[in-house]
């Protein structure tokens, strides 16, 4: 099919994060202001500064049969479960390829990771160092590569239009949505599984995060620790987990009568071009990836209702975000309802622009914008600069046609910004 500019629609959606082991009990635990924050058990974590993270509600060895599962890493689980999920909701099944319901040669699959098998990686190097070379599973290679979750993800589906895996640190999940509405837009596929997910609650990621003082160290308020624009934050907590959507052209989902949640409208893609891990402190980047996205797309300021911001609960990136909506959209940015979802599943590194996705389309759909927890004492700049939801859920407009952004941002200054439109 030769590049077109086809209108992007999401008919599903899937799935598995610290509030529940799918989009629906996610979508509940949002909207009630639920925390997915708890101690950690593992023994590992006594020694550790942080002993605290998001860690997945539902454990993949409820879902899936054992002999596949010690053929996945942990990220693959998670995106696997998540995918399948929203291939159902979609309408489709495993073996809709086989049975002519879809042309394989048009679906594609874009599953992310900012970090991809690093539990594999550790754990089997373990294996070899305490019981020898002989021990080290065959599986490792396929488990921990970073594309292993899109891989297994393509598998599920028969995608054999392509499959991606983005990796842009914590937008890595946004980006693969983006890349996928790409994909479609300009004709190369017809539908495609994108997300993102991440697997990394193990002791070293935790070391390392923790060394620098980047993660909350509140261990005697799990579910108090991740509180974006409060004056008293200190750092992001871990989470864990995987969230996907299909996409398809309007034609596409219109010709099998699919229900349709969505428009997604489009991307924003924009680098700080500052420093490795902080932020550029006035958003300079982020307000680009915005401008990007208004220039790329038919988006009406006027439309924009709802941002679901990357609001990690650091001291600097959070205000930066918010600085870079107000310098873009000025005054408009007064009816933009902001919520930080962080505050209640963790940050899912990879994983958190997919996850986020999910909750910014379900926002639209249910027209309802799940709040900000933790919100005690409301940073000033904060104030300035933004609606933030805090407390309760709050409704959006009942009528006329609606739209939201998902802001993503990560290590490396990548920024990317994703909208979405009401149908």
């Amino acid at each position: 099919m030769s590049s077109t500019n086809r209108t992007v629609v999401v008919t599903g959606i899937g799935a598995t994060t610290p509030l529940g082991g799918d989009a629906t009990s996610t979508w509940e635990g949002l909207v009630a202001g639920k925390s997915g924050v708890r101690p950690l058990e593992q023994e590992w974590a006594a020694e550790q500064a942080v002993r605290i993270a998001a860690q997945i509600a539902v454990e993949p060895s409820e879902v899936i049969p054992r002999p596949q599962a010690r053929r996945l890493d942990r990220s693959a689980q998670f995106a696997l479960i998540a995918a399948k999920e929203a291939w159902a909701d979609a309408g489709y099944n495993e073996t809709s390829a086989d049975e002519g319901t879809v042309d394989a040669d048009r679906v594609g699959a874009v599953i992310a990771s900012g970090i991809g098998g690093v539990t594999t990686l550790l754990d089997q190097y373990d294996v070899l160092k305490e019981k020898g070379v002989r021990r080290v599973s065959p599986h490792t290679v396929p488990m921990l590569m970073p594309n292993g979750p899109s891989a297994n993800v393509g598998l599920y589906v028969g995608a054999r239009a392509g499959v991606h895996t983005p990796v842009s640190a914590c937008a890595s999940g946004a980006e693969a949505i983006g890349y996928a509405i790409e994909m479609i837009r300009t004709g190369r596929a017809d539908v495609v599984v994108a997300g993102g997910t991440e697997a990394a609650i193990h002791p070293l990621p935790i070391a390392a995060f923790g060394n620098m003082m980047a993660m909350s160290k509140n261990n005697d308020d799990p579910q108090g620790a991740s509180r974006p624009y409060d004056t008293g934050r200190d750092g992001f907590v871990l989470g864990e987990g995987a969230g996907v959507v299909v996409l398809e052209s309007a034609e596409h989902a219109a010709a099998r009568g699919a229900r349709v949640y969505a428009e997604a409208v489009g991307q924003g893609i924009s680098a700080d071009g500052h420093d490795i891990v902080q932020p550029e402190p006035e958003g300079r980047g982020i307000a680009q990836a915005l401008q990007n996205l208004l220039d790329r797309t038919d988006l009406d300021p006027a439309e924009i209702v709802h941002v679901n911001a990357h609001g990690t609960s650091t001291p600097a990136g959070d205000i930066a975000e918010l600085k870079a909506l107000r310098k873009v959209f000025g005054d408009d940015t007064d009816h933009f309802a902001v919520s930080a979802t962080k505050s209640m599943t963790g940050h899912l590194l990879g994983g958190a622009g997919g996850v986020e996705t999910v909750a910014t389309v379900l926002a639209l759909y249910h027209r309802v914008a799940p709040p900000t927890i933790n919100v005690n004492d409301l940073d000033p700049e904060a104030e300035a600069n933004a609606d933030i939801v805090r407390g309760e859920a709050r409704k959006l407009p009942v009528e006329g046609r609606i739209a939201a952004l998902n802001d993503s941002f990560g290590f490396g200054g990548h920024n990317v910004v994703l909208a979405f439109r009401s149908v």
